[in-house]
């Protein structure tokens, strides 16, 4: 389910460790998201979307949109 987060960190050539590190997290417990067996809480889904430039809607893969809603 949470392929795209794989795919989003590489393209922008980032590795676990550094978004753990931006997410204020362990990278063990940030691979754990990327591999599907943690659930992705909305804080981190949200900051996740705005490190990425994309929609919650594409981490989650309801949508192969990318591009992010306007931001309020």
């Amino acid at each position: 389910m949470y392929n795209r987060l794989r795919e989003l960190r590489e393209d922008k050539d980032m590795t676990q460790v550094q978004v753990a590190k931006y997410l204020n997290m362990s990278q063990t417990g940030y691979c754990q998201y990327e591999i599907g067996k943690n659930d992705i809480p909305t804080v981190i889904l949200i900051k996740l979307s705005m490190l990425y430039n994309v929609s919650v809607d594409y981490i989650l893969n309801i949508t192969n949109e990318m591009t992010p809603y306007k931001r309020a």
